[in-house]
């Protein structure tokens, strides 16, 4: 499976767990930390879990574990490095708090989506 691929594995499984604002950031040319950042949000703790939870399942049907997870215990920021692919699971007010995408917006958002009210943008 390529990083874009996992990616948009990670995508769905977000957002069939309601993720809100599901950003993915292309890092190739800016980091060998990662190819790509998926960055999202859940509205309670216990939503940031389901919403790793459903990546978790999705990535291990396709033979996919992550290498780390962490966060999981308190539920305000889950980040899991899926090496070329690391997702951040934020409470609406930890990810304004780190702001990872203003950190990283001179790289090119591969898509944005966004739900509210079961929109897409």
């Amino acid at each position: 499976m390529t990083s874009r691929q996992l990616v948009k594995l990670v995508r769905e499984a977000a957002l069939s767990k309601k993720a809100r604002d599901v950003v993915d950031i292309d890092l190739r040319k800016r980091s060998s930390l990662a190819d790509f950042f998926v960055i999202c949000e859940g509205d309670t703790d216990r939503q940031t879990r389901a919403i790793a939870d459903g990546i978790r399942e999705a990535a291990k049907a396709k033979g996919l574990l992550p290498l780390h997870t962490s966060g999981e215990d308190d539920g305000a920021w889950i980040l899991m490095d899926y090496v070329e692919v690391v997702v951040h699971i934020f409470l609406p007010g930890e990810r304004a708090f780190y702001d990872l995408e203003t950190l990283w917006t001179s790289e090119p958002m591969l898509e944005m989506t966004r739900r509210r009210g079961g929109a897409r943008a």
